[in-house]
């Protein structure tokens, strides 16, 4: 069965960095399509991120310029560098594959003073 486990949440000052991950199994991960959501309190889930087999990725408004998506496709994994964060970046982070309702459980990522 498809699994998708995130990590690398945690608190961090505005203007810090993070790195979140996500492992896949069950899947021939290379074959997919891969992406990034958040949820803040009280709002959507919303897309940040995503890449395609190929690579090719692109980004929210929001957070272009700052976050960068990349895959490992001999580690079955994607990963989110999150850099300059933004209190309003806080929110749970999902892993999923971009073109089936698969999901990871989340991420908590706090940017607090």
């Amino acid at each position: 069965q498809v699994q998708l486990v995130e990590s690398g949440g945690g608190l961090v000052q505005p203007g810090g960095s993070l790195r979140l991950s996500c492992a896949a199994s069950g899947i021939i991960f290379k074959l997919y399509a891969m992406a990034w959501y958040r949820q803040a309190p009280g709002k959507q889930r919303e897309l940040v991120a995503a890449i395609t087999s190929s690579a090719i990725t692109n980004y929210a408004d929001s957070v272009s310029g700052r976050f960068t998506i990349s895959r490992d496709n001999g580690k079955n994994a994607v990963y989110l560098q999150m850099n300059s964060l933004k209190p309003e970046d806080t929110a749970v982070y999902y892993c999923k594959l971009a073109r089936l309702d698969y999901w990871g459980q989340g991420t908590q990522v706090t940017v607090s003073s």
